[in-house]
């Protein structure tokens, strides 16, 4: 006899997603819907004791890079190892359509340099069965994962798609070429893009050193793409600038006229510069007044440092500049080590970095001081006494030294941390300032990118495990933790259909021990197209992940489940007083 429910979750603490109190209390569930919260007699087909255990909406990840991913893989890892249900890719105006057959090298070249997954992983995953954006999303719809995504469309690709050569060379775009891309964008959307992205950060540039074809965007471009979301009645901006000096108040303001024109919403990129250590309270200033002035504008903030993992297996190390590490860069791991830990090489490669260094402006030289032991369990807000300048001292060697010896443990598979931003006074104090501000929503995780020195896919776990249960000070309530990662980056990107555990929302849940909740060091996998390499960083204490209602990972482990779908366009709340 079939039960009432397919499934029911029973006996836990549920967290609704809204920031409200724990309650104990069971959750049924019928045709990927949540349609009981509270005490239920009747049965499931399946049921989940979730005593002492807790339960929320699944996370969801509005920053990522799965772009192209999301084309040969059915599991969005890391990603969906984290308690993230859905996805929002196509970040920073990088990604592959809309895409003519003679610019698709220059897109992925692009994609490498900004997010460093690597082309040949790229050439030989991508099967290019698209040129419009509609078209990429049709060839993405077909697919059955273990999350949901949707994604945005990226300024690079359609620039270049308008202009050509022209876009690479960061020309003025003509009244005509602002035209197409307007007409181009609102075709996106009524099409099922998420929303419209763009990058103005001089860091952004393509794996020949090219910088990103929307960098120089003029005001009047910027202005006819969102007035393209306009045009369809639905989608979301998205922006990373670099905010620096007298730019600051001009890029924001081009930000503001964006949404004036376009009634879109908008959110941006925001971190700790370690420059301009509090550059960023200024936007921040200029965000508030904005949302005072109703405008819909937040910054996507950051829960730990941003940076990268160097290491023998990364993209890059310390060392990698230096001649001698050049010889033997592209020999197997075990062989290179062999090598390294020759004193002879140990001595030359000390003295080419320190030479290298001593040839460098102050700014640019290796920062000792902000290089730390990653560790496992690793660690993400490191004390001073653990850079490799204070362990040089600490063990009589020169910084150099140091840093060449933590790169060789754990038979060189270590890893180091070298954060460039949101570490500007070694602690994260500023992050949590910026989580804690109104205007904020969680995201920059850029889960799929930098596949070869930064995993930051778990930031949702680092946010619930660090600020959540261990700070020693400065947490913040389990509760309103969860709405950060759920209903206020579902709102962010206009998903209001998920976020929020209550009858008629999609039944996407996690249910976790909080006790057991912990992340692994990452590790390096080679299982990218090609044989290409990647971070892989796992975490402990997901009992269970259900999307759609279908549980897809137990324990960490995939179920076999694959009930993701692409999300087209925004999707409304069942339920008005559900998110209210």
């Amino acid at each position: 006899m079939t039960a009432p429910f397919d499934l029911v979750v029973r006996n836990g603490s549920v967290a609704d997603g809204l920031g409200g109190p724990l309650v104990q209390a069971d959750i049924a569930i019928r045709d990927g819907l949540i349609v009981e919260v509270g005490r239920i007699a009747a049965g499931g087909n399946e049921e989940i004791d979730a005593a002492g255990l807790l339960v929320t909406p699944g996370f969801v990840d509005i920053h990522t890079h799965y772009d192209g991913q999301a084309v040969w893989d059915t599991r969005l890892q890391p990603s969906s190892l984290h308690g993230v249900t859905t996805v929002a890719m196509g970040n920073c105006g990088v990604g592959f359509a809309p895409v003519r057959e003679s610019d698709r090298n220059r897109l992925i070249e692009l994609m490498e340099g900004v997010e460093d997954i690597p082309g040949t992983a790229l050439h030989e995953g991508l099967n290019w069965q698209w040129e419009s954006f509609g078209e990429y999303l049709h060839a993405l719809e077909h697919k059955h994962r273990d999350i949901d995504c949707c994604a945005y469309l990226p300024h690079g690709a359609l620039r270049v798609y308008v202009m050509g050569e022209r876009a690479t060379r960061l020309e003025d775009a003509t009244p005509e070429d602002i035209a197409q891309m307007r007409k181009l964008t609102e075709q996106a959307a009524r099409a099922g893009a998420i929303g419209f992205s763009s990058s103005r950060s001089i860091n952004h540039r393509s794996i020949k050193g090219e910088p990103t074809p929307s960098l120089r965007a003029a005001e009047d471009e910027l202005l006819g793409i969102a007035l393209g979301l306009r045009d369809a009645g639905c989608g979301v901006l998205q922006i990373i600038s670099d905010f620096k000096g007298e730019d600051l108040h001009h890029e924001f303001a081009l930000m503001r006229r964006m949404v004036e024109v376009s009634g879109r919403p908008l959110s941006y990129s925001l971190a700790q510069s370690h420059n301009t250590k509090e550059g960023w309270r200024e936007v921040l200033k200029l965000t508030a007044q904005a949302v005072a002035d109703d405008l819909p504008i937040r910054a996507q903030v950051a829960p730990r440092p941003i940076g990268v993992l160097m290491g023998l297996q990364a993209s890059r190390n310390a060392f990698s500049a230096c001649p001698a590490y050049q010889d033997i860069a592209d020999l197997p791991l075990a062989e290179r080590l062999a090598l390294l830990r020759d004193p002879a090489l140990r001595q030359t490669l000390v003295a080419e970095l320190d030479a290298i260094n001593t040839g460098l402006p102050v700014h640019h030289r290796t920062a000792f001081e902000r290089i730390y032991p990653l560790g496992n369990p690793p660690c993400y807000e490191p004390a001073a006494s653990t850079s490799m300048a204070a362990r040089a001292a600490q063990a009589g060697l020169t910084p150099t030294e140091a840093l060449y010896d933590a790169m060789l443990e754990d038979e060189g598979k270590a890893f180091l941390l070298a954060p460039f931003a949101n570490y500007a006074f070694g602690n994260l104090d500023a992050c949590r300032d910026m989580i804690a501000d109104p205007n904020t929503v969680i995201g920059l995780g850029d889960g799929g990118a930098h596949v070869g020195m930064i995993c930051d896919g778990s930031f949702p776990t680092y946010l619930l495990a660090h600020w959540g249960r261990d700070r020693a000070t400065g947490k913040f309530d389990i509760p309103w933790l969860i709405k950060r990662q759920t209903s206020d980056t579902a709102r962010t990107v206009g998903l209001l259909d998920r976020g929020v555990i209550a009858p008629g929302m999609k039944a996407d849940i996690n249910i976790i021990d909080l006790q057991r909740l912990q992340l692994d060091a990452p590790d390096m996998l080679f299982d990218l197209p090609a044989g290409g390499k990647r971070l892989m960083q796992r975490a402990h204490g997901y009992v269970a992940t259900i999307v759609s209602g279908a549980v897809t990972y137990r324990e960490g482990e995939p179920t076999g489940a694959l009930p993701g779908r692409l999300i087209k366009g925004p999707q409304e709340a069942p339920f008005m007083q559900a998110v209210a």
